[in-house]
């Protein structure tokens, strides 16, 4: 190449003069932004400090597990540390991850729109958000809670010595950001769509946010209902959970497992939108089975509202309430199943690129399918008898969240980070820190798999001698995830200031937010666009130069 084609090159890639990291600068200018793309921003900076959190707090009770005795905590404390631990990673990161970082960021450059449908929602759900984050912060330092992120009753609500309302009270609000975030996704999708953007033109990352939507809206107040339940009778004595007033404990249970467990799909399905957006890019093909797979995303919000009984095999429900439970648990398998065959599908012959963002939609296919058969083990009867309890059933719910979940984000946030900076960063690293995690999940996890097979039960700081190996090997993976969620940070960091300009397009992949500059512009587009083509016109493409 010349030296003039290379500065042309280069110029070519240089992010625009004006873009919305730059059009004004100043706290205020940030704190009262009312612009999608920073406030999705706003919402990377607060889940990662949540996110690592609540890594600390799991690597103090793994260290706690090196050895059979609680040598190191005394047993309350260490009900704190795993409380604190699943309380800030599904309330305060896992759940927003990828709506409110990615989703906030991509949904209106995706359908062609200039932002959200209600901005100024959009920045208060972000302090809502924060606002919960911080009672819950004052919680943990005051003393934390012990309860469990469940919140079981009658001990949360009424024997528990810990700071289980104001926690509540955290959770309660935070909830609201959620159902502000779903909202303001719902509308938008439904009115701000570019000319020619039909709903079967639709990415499929928008139809799993979606479906994402609906259950943020419809699943989240059930619990809300449920925690404002438990604090008040704590403060009021009020006999709705606890047997000696007349109240049933498991009602809770049904009810915050009405919501938990879509509030599953709600971490699962936008983390599926990645990968459906992944998967065909670096395969250069069309994605095989685009209708099934935007369907089964819809299929999935519905079905998840009506497995929630599985929780409940061993709480006192009847074989037969059971029995349809388990039926019902099955049925939700298949559109997943859909999913992960039509990926598979697309891979297969494809003109296969390895990137980064591609390691990561692997890795989430593998771990994801791995979590989802043991989740059709634990939802069986007769299975779920043997390891309810147990870390089988740890195990199964991280295959899921951080095989799943934490991959998706990984893998989208590898895929559009030059999008969202105008800069690329070092692949080598990337790679790098990909495999790292790949192998300290499993190391971390699939020993909880026998761990809880043999008979270990979850939630205890103490533990006969003969499971010391498999938690030894437990801890060790967890050191290493440790460190392979660290490499990201620190490249990220480094990418901002010393990263290659990214272009506006550089993997050439298909979609609206890749013809706007890098970063975007405030408006997002200079122009509005016009659709004329499905999603996932890659093979269009190669026949025109061909």
């Amino acid at each position: 190449m010349s030296v003039i084609a290379e500065r042309t090159v280069a110029a070519q890639a240089r992010p625009p003069r004006r873009h919305y990291l730059n059009v004004n600068y100043g706290v205020r200018s940030w704190l009262l932004t009312v612009d999608h793309k920073r406030i999705a921003l706003l919402y990377l900076v607060s889940i990662t400090f949540f996110f690592f959190l609540g890594g600390a707090a799991a690597v103090m009770f793994r260290l706690e597990l090196l050895t059979p005795r609680a040598d190191l905590f005394e047993a309350e404390t260490y009900n704190k540390l795993f409380t604190l631990h699943g309380l800030v990673m599904i309330f305060f990161f896992l759940i927003p991850s990828i709506p409110a970082v990615l989703g906030n960021f991509l949904v209106p450059l995706m359908i062609g729109a200039r932002d959200l449908a209600f901005p100024k929602l959009n920045l208060l759900s972000w302090y809502v958000f924060i606002i919960g984050g911080i009672f819950t912060l004052i919680a943990a330092i005051m003393g934390g809670v012990d309860t469990g992120w469940t919140f079981y009753t009658p001990y949360s609500s009424t024997y528990s010595n810990s700071y289980v309302a104001l926690t509540v009270t955290g959770a309660f609000i935070t909830g609201f950001s959620s159902i502000l975030t779903g909202l303001n996704f719902i509308v938008t999708i439904h009115k701000m769509r570019a000319p020619g953007m039909t709903w079967l033109r639709l990415p499929l990352f928008i139809w799993s946010h979606y479906a994402t939507s609906l259950i943020m809206v419809l699943g989240t107040p059930v619990l809300a209902i449920s925690l404002v339940l438990v604090a008040l009778e704590r403060l009021f004595q009020l006999g709705i959970f606890d047997p000696r007033l007349g109240g049933d404990p498991v009602l809770f249970q049904h009810l915050f497992w009405f919501y938990s467990h879509p509030a599953v799909y709600i971490m699962i399905l936008p983390a599926m939108g990645v990968v459906s957006e992944i998967v065909p890019c670096f395969s250069r093909k069309r994605i095989f089975g685009y209708t099934f797979i935007a369907y089964s995303s819809i299929a999935i919000a519905v079905l998840g509202f009506f497995v929630w009984g599985h929780h409940l095999f061993v709480s006192s429900q009847s074989v037969y309430a059971g029995l349809v439970f388990s039926f019902l648990s099955m049925t939700v398998a298949i559109p997943s199943a859909i999913k992960v065959f039509n990926w598979t599908a697309t891979l297969y012959k494809g003109s296969i690129v390895y990137r980064t963002p591609l390691f990561y939609a692997l890795g989430f296919i593998g771990l994801f399918t791995i979590g989802g058969l043991t989740g059709i083990f634990v939802a069986t009867l007769p299975i779920d008898v043997h390891v309810h309890d147990t870390y089988f059933v740890v195990a199964h719910f991280h295959y899921i969240m951080v095989g799943g979940a934490i991959m998706g984000y990984l893998g989208g946030l590898h895929f559009w980070w030059p999008k969202i900076t105008g800069r690329l960063y070092p692949e080598g690293w990337a790679r790098f820190s990909a495999l790292i995690i790949f192998v300290g999940f499993n190391l971390t996890f699939f020993p909880q798999f026998i761990l809880g097979y043999l008979g270990m039960p979850r939630r205890y700081a103490a533990y006969p001698d003969e499971f010391q190996v498999l938690n030894v090997m437990s801890s060790a993976g967890a050191s290493i995830l440790g460190i392979g969620y660290l490499i990201p940070l620190i490249y990220f960091f480094w990418s901002m200031r010393y990263g290659p300009y990214a272009g506006a397009n550089p993997w050439d992949a298909r979609g609206l937010e890749w013809t706007t500059a890098s970063p975007p512009p405030t408006d997002n587009f200079e122009h509005k666009p016009r659709v004329s083509q499905p999603a996932y016109a890659y093979e269009e493409e190669e026949q025109k130069v061909g």
